[in-house]
């Protein structure tokens, strides 16, 4: 649980920083020495956090060091580096560094510059997605309780991280249950004039027409608190006493209505609970490690209430010693959430002391890191362990059934290699209009949702409702890009093979796009439905016009149609976000100078907007907050020709 507002960055580029740049373009281990070299002379005997780059300038390796000096003389030292560091310092041509005072700030510093810039030699926590949260407002006459993504600057308690959002819904059907806390946006709240249906199922008291009073919301509001914060037996007591009360005094509605909210109580105890006395606020982490895989199994207890796990399986982990996988996904997950009071690993780590100080330093107060012996507390880390060794075979065993998918794919269409990165392409408009081109990338590893794309279709020569020149647009774009950014084809980020959603008129318009290109080693295959547009008898079309069919049931048929499937989401998804927003714009959108305030002060004195538009200089000069000089502007704006 934490309570505290998200703090600025606590480090930042304005520290003392060197740099120095190489020559060389390609990889080579003496230029890259020799640059390494060339800024050790300037370096401190101080902490503080390095980052290797290439030609280009792109982040290769994040590290931190105690002595800045003594920590990078290791790498001119190739003899005695691993292979991975080896390559890394033959593309190695710049040396970024900065100082901190202590290396617990070195330590933090450095897990921030992984998460900014991903850099391909450090181990990387891959599920980069922020964790949710419960936020009880407190900024507000009667409080809302509601789930929280991101930056916590609202004024208010937080309580988590959760592992997903489903175990912060079932948590917060609870508290509607329990305590009948408002879930309903404020602008909702203060425009209500009969309860809510929330209200008629028992789950709201209803603080917005006045069927509870401040003070008693309050009062539901610190045992929804007290609840959250582990404090249930307090809040079980109390709904005990109240009932008890209640039926002495006849009042034997009020009772029921305590005796269900105690039996709501009990159940999810019963549910949420992990059977970890003695265990508070902790999280729980166990690695394990398998044909040069790792994954690592993390349980989130707060209040002894389990609050859901996750595993996880950070990359770029080959030769990287286990300690050091695991103290680096320690530090990126705490970059974003703030760490417990105690959090228990399944190895003594050799830099335990400093992580303990650094998470001490971000949390604020005591973080105590502990490897149990006995008791109830290394029984709960058996259970991660279990936990995570299961994760990590079904993991492998996915991977497998991909790997053998991809490979089909690969004989399927003649491909040169295994496919390790697949772009699907499908467009989205309704009757030429919001035209949008989406774009999806999979992999051995499944989909890659952070490298989606959408593009918008915004060129005057392109038709609408043309889907070859909205295609050819897209990419054209996208290509433009790839040789612009990335002309020696080493970032990964060129396709192994491109997946249309069309048929054989498509795929030779977007073969032509890419020879006009100069794309030449591209693979480009077609997928369209067949007879009757029936899922399961698409033709796959390649540019030479030949065709082919896959027997219904075949599983590479399967994963086709779900690499289709998703473009196609993807496209409508943005399509009809585009067409959302074109259905709220207004004309005083494209009048300069109106913003936000002055458009709903004209909206709230004209009635529409139309009425803006035929308005007179006089009338338009009444309206709050417009100077005379702003009126003539958008009476200008209206008619031009007056």
């Amino acid at each position: 649980m934490s309570d505290r507002p998200d703090s600025p960055d606590r480090f930042s580029e304005e520290k003392q920083t060197y740099s120095v740049r190489g020559d060389g373009s390609a990889p080579d281990l003496e230029a890259g020495v020799a640059a390494i070299r060339n800024v050790l002379k300037t370096l401190p005997q101080r902490p503080g956090v390095y980052r290797m780059t290439d030609i280009r300038g792109d982040v290769l390796y994040v590290g931190k060091a105690r002595s800045l000096r003594n920590r990078v003389t290791n790498y001119t030292q190739v003899t005695r580096l691993p292979k991975r560091l080896s390559r890394m310092v033959a593309q190695t041509r710049g040396l970024t560094v900065v100082t901190t005072n202590t290396e617990a700030e070195a330590l933090l510093l450095e897990a921030q510059l992984i998460k900014r810039f991903r850099p391909a030699y450090n181990v990387l926590l891959r599920d980069d997605k922020s964790f949710p949260f419960i936020l009880l407002r407190e900024d507000h006459a009667f409080p809302r309780v509601q789930l929280h993504r991101g930056a916590r600057r609202a004024k208010g308690q937080y309580f988590g991280p959760f592992a997903g959002a489903g175990a912060v819904r079932k948590t917060l059907t609870a508290l509607q249950k329990l305590f009948l806390l408002r879930s309903c946006t404020d602008s909702f709240f203060a425009n209500r004039t009969r309860p809510c249906l929330l209200h008629q199922i028992k789950r709201c008291s209803a603080p917005c027409v006045d069927r509870i009073s401040k003070e008693d919301y309050a009062e539901l509001v610190a045992d929804a608190s007290d609840f959250l914060g582990g404090r249930s037996t307090k809040v079980q007591q109390k709904l005990g006493a109240q009932m008890t009360a209640a039926a002495e005094a006849m009042d034997f509605e009020s009772a029921a209505i305590m005796r269900d909210r105690l039996k709501s109580l009990t159940f999810i105890q019963g549910t949420q609970s992990i059977n970890a006395e003695g265990v508070d606020d902790a999280d729980v982490f166990a690695l394990a490690c398998k044909q040069g895989h790792i994954g690592i199994q993390a349980f989130f207890i707060r209040g002894g209430q389990n609050w859901g796990h996750r595993a996880f399986f950070p990359t770029h982990t080959a030769e990287v010693p286990e300690d050091e996988v695991l103290t680096s996904f320690m530090m990126q997950f705490y970059e974003e959430v703030p760490p417990p009071r105690l959090v228990l690993i399944d190895r003594v780590l050799p830099e335990a002391e400093l992580v303990t100080e650094a998470l001490g330093e971000k949390a604020g107060r005591k973080v105590v890191l502990k490897v149990p012996q006995r008791g109830e507390q290394k029984r709960l880390l058996a259970q991660a362990t279990r936990n995570a060794v299961e994760a990590l075979d079904r993991r492998l065993a996915e991977g497998a059934t991909q790997n053998r998918l991809l490979k089909e794919v690969a004989d399927l269409f003649e491909l040169e290699a295994v496919p390790n990165r697949i772009e699907i392409y499908d467009n989205s408009h309704i009757m030429g209009t919001n035209m949008v081109g989406g774009m999806v990338v999979a992999g051995p590893e499944g989909f890659r949702n952070g490298q989606y794309r959408k593009f918008n279709i915004k060129r005057p020569e392109t038709a609408p409702g043309d889907d070859f020149a909205m295609m050819r647009e897209v990419l054209e774009r996208r290509f433009a890009r790839l040789e612009r950014e990335d002309p020696d084809r080493r970032s990964g980020e060129w396709p192994d093979l491109l997946l249309i959603d069309g048929g054989k008129g498509q795929v030779s318009a977007v073969f032509k796009t890419l020879e006009e290109m100069g794309v030449h080693d591209v693979p480009v295959v077609g997928i369209s439905k067949g007879p009757d547009r029936n899922a399961g008898r698409e033709h796959f079309h390649l540019p030479d016009g030949r065709e082919s069919m896959l027997p219904p049931g075949s599983p590479v048929l399967f994963y086709l149609q779900r690499l289709r499937d998703e473009a196609h989401r993807y496209a409508i998804g943005a399509h009809r976000t585009k067409r959302a927003a074109a259905f709220v714009a207004s004309p005083l959108d494209d009048v300069p100078g109106i913003g936000p305030a002055r458009k709903k002060a004209l909206l709230m004195h004209f009635g529409t907007a139309k009425s803006v538009r035929g308005a007179g200089l006089e009338d338009l000069q009444r309206a709050p907050g417009i100077s005379a000089a702003m009126a003539r502007l958008i009476y200008d704006y209206f008619h031009p020709s007056g």
